[in-house]
């Protein structure tokens, strides 16, 4: 098993370089086909008051504004595809909905990996629909902290496991980064007490399953003392100074702020290492 299409999203030009040269990296790796994707949404109608009629003129220069920055991504991502020669392929969107659209998520269900960067605070209008991305394309994504610049090699895993069905869709969808790691830690916190299984076996079967596939893996239990399971997935990456982290996305709610509640949502806050995430 290897990713054999990776679909980058480069949804600002602040992360388009960033994300394209992760891209690169994983293409080069894997043998990979990418797909540079960019969508631009089409610009509300400005109204004029009080007679509420739209305004063509303000539309036209959202719009113009929108195409130039689709313009800067896709020469961005060309200029870069030009000088790595790996397998590549441009597409760019256009519809009200973004993200969003029907037509993107057909191309995200193809792809074996969506690869986009963490939100950027200090940029508000870093909106790439990352959620809907996660919940309805069916596929995993890989974070990148948009702290991280350059891309380094995966040798140390941290597979955050709780038992759920999440945590085992990330788990087997980063099979081709864990055979090929060097070492692999799957981390159970406060494992629970289970009447076929003592919390001290917590995560032993799925490190046994990994270990068919050649897998170098350890288990790790670990009690949180009152403290978050975030706060210790946090000490273990910077302790083991793990290249990637592996978790399941959970959450119901289709809004980013309200999203990713709980562990989740506290460790893409904080991330310092990328992150597979699975639903």
């Amino acid at each position: 098993m290897a990713y054999k299409t990776i679909l980058a999203v480069l949804d600002t030009p602040q992360n388009a370089r960033q994300i394209t040269d992760f891209g690169m990296a994983l293409a080069e790796q894997f043998s990979a086909h990418l797909i540079g994707c960019h969508a631009e949404t089409l610009a509300a109608v400005p109204l004029i008051a009080p007679m509420e009629i739209p305004d063509p003129a303000a539309m036209q220069v959202l719009q113009e504004v929108a195409q130039k920055e689709t313009a800067e991504v896709q020469r961005m991502f060309a200029d870069q595809a030009r000088r790595e020669g790996v397998s590549t392929e441009w597409r760019s969107f256009m519809s009200s909905s973004g993200y969003g659209a029907s037509t993107v998520m057909e191309t995200a269900r193809t792809a074996d990996l969506i690869l986009a960067s963490q939100s950027d605070p200090s940029h508000a209008d870093h909106r790439a629909d990352l959620e809907t991305f996660l919940f309805e394309s069916g596929r995993p994504m890989l974070l990148i902290p948009y702290t991280m610049k350059q891309p380094r090699p995966i040798n140390r895993v941290l597979i955050a496991w709780n038992g759920s069905r999440e945590a085992a869709r990330a788990t087997f969808d980063s099979l081709p980064f864990l055979k090929a790691a060097a070492t692999v830690e799957v981390l159970v916190v406060d494992p629970p007490d289970r009447a076929n299984q003592n919390s001290q076996l917590a995560g032993t079967e799925i490190a046994a399953a990994l270990a068919r596939h050649g897998v170098q893996v350890s288990v790790t239990s670990h009690e949180s003392a009152g403290g978050s399971p975030a706060q210790i997935i946090d000490s273990r990456l910077s302790d083991k100074g793990v290249d990637l982290l592996v978790m399941g996305g959970y959450g119901h709610s289709r809004w980013w702020e309200m999203l990713f509640g709980g562990v989740t949502r506290n460790i893409l806050d904080t991330m310092t290492a990328p992150t597979l995430l699975s639903r």
